[in-house]
């Protein structure tokens, strides 16, 4: 399937994606409880602002406002009848941006969870999901969106069913799942198991990764056990700025744009196709990364010990899979 992200994927060694979506809004002033999706209609300027600000500050591909745009997370909001309206608008705008910036940019429709839990743990059936999922993909393709971002999962079941839906809307997908637990998803799966459900998918991503999660160093980690298992489909590692602290009613990231850079360059000297943060990364933090990306010479692959001299220790001692031979010792952090 050929679209603007396989286009530039041939032809590029990296691409660097997009910064957080959450933090930048709150900093817009997005309260704490409200759907940023309804500022595609409500605040269209500001979601304009949003995009354009990952573009200059080097992006080759952003998401959407559209994460949470699933009728699940907006019937929270009073809004699950207007799921192909705020998909419409947050790609559309998206495509106003891309096309403007006068290169090759990639509009990447966000598709995040559900908030429900599939069956059998919990009444989400995978037929809803794929519904749920599809319903949000129509309103992405129809304002323009290039891929289908599906992002943050950590159900496998989840996954699937995200996958199942891009396919029904005749779109290429990219996906990511958060290890945020001992190296693996909330619901358990690892990096390797990752993998092994990527490739059985009847329609598999162009790319998958890893996003969000706890820090830098213990994404990377993750990033180094999907390249253990020999895949050769493009990896992405959107990595939170740092590691979340609360502090004056607020949560802080104390990733500087500085260890970001370094994140950014030890991303694609593991093999990383496609680099980007999540959480708490901010303009200043993407042009770092690109700068650090354009100037620092290919180095080889990281080891878990350079990744965590560089960035900080690992959150846990296992990265999940139960094979840490030969890993360093590393300090356990106190629950946040």
């Amino acid at each position: 399937m050929t679209n603007a992200l396989s286009r530039l994927l041939a032809t590029h060694e990296w691409l660097m994606a997009d910064g957080a979506t959450g933090t930048n809004l709150f900093n817009m002033g997005l309260e704490a409880g409200e759907a940023p999706e309804l500022w595609n209609s409500d605040r269209p300027d500001d979601i304009r602002a949003l995009y354009r600000s990952a573009v200059d500050s080097g992006s080759d591909i952003f998401l959407t406002n559209s994460f949470g745009g699933n009728a699940g997370r907006l019937k929270l909001h009073g809004a699950q009848g207007r799921v192909h309206e705020l998909n419409r608008l947050a790609a559309a705008l998206g495509r106003e941006v891309a096309d403007a910036a006068g290169r090759p940019v990639v509009v990447a429709g966000s598709v995040g969870p559900t908030g429900e839990i599939m069956a059998p743990l919990g009444t989400l059936t995978h037929e809803i999901a794929v519904e749920m999922f599809h319903a949000q993909a129509e309103g992405l393709k129809a304002g323009g969106a290039d891929v289908l971002w599906i992002e943050t999962m950590s159900a496998p079941e989840e996954y699937r069913a995200a996958g199942e839906a891009a396919k029904l809307a005749g779109m290429a997908w990219c996906g990511t799942m958060s290890f945020d637990t001992a190296g693996r998803t909330m619901m358990g799966l690892t990096s390797a198991g990752l993998v092994d459900l990527v490739e059985k998918l009847p329609d598999p991503p162009l790319a998958f990764g890893a996003n969000c999660g706890v820090g830098a160093a213990d994404l990377l980690r993750s990033v180094l056990g999907f390249f253990a298992q020999g895949t050769e489909r493009p990896v992405i590692a959107k990595a939170n700025a740092g590691i979340p602290k609360y502090h004056d009613g607020a949560i802080h990231y104390n990733g500087t744009p500085a260890l970001m850079a370094d994140y950014a360059v030890l991303a694609r000297d593991a093999g990383v196709r496609i680099i980007g943060g999540c959480c708490g990364t901010m303009p200043e933090h993407l042009r770092a990364m690109r700068q650090a990306l354009e100037t620092r010479p290919k180095g080889p692959r990281p080891t878990l010990e350079t990744i965590s001299a560089a960035l900080g220790a690992f959150s846990s001692a296992s990265d999940g899979t139960g094979d840490d031979a030969g890993a360093p010792k590393r300090e356990r952090r106190r629950p946040r």
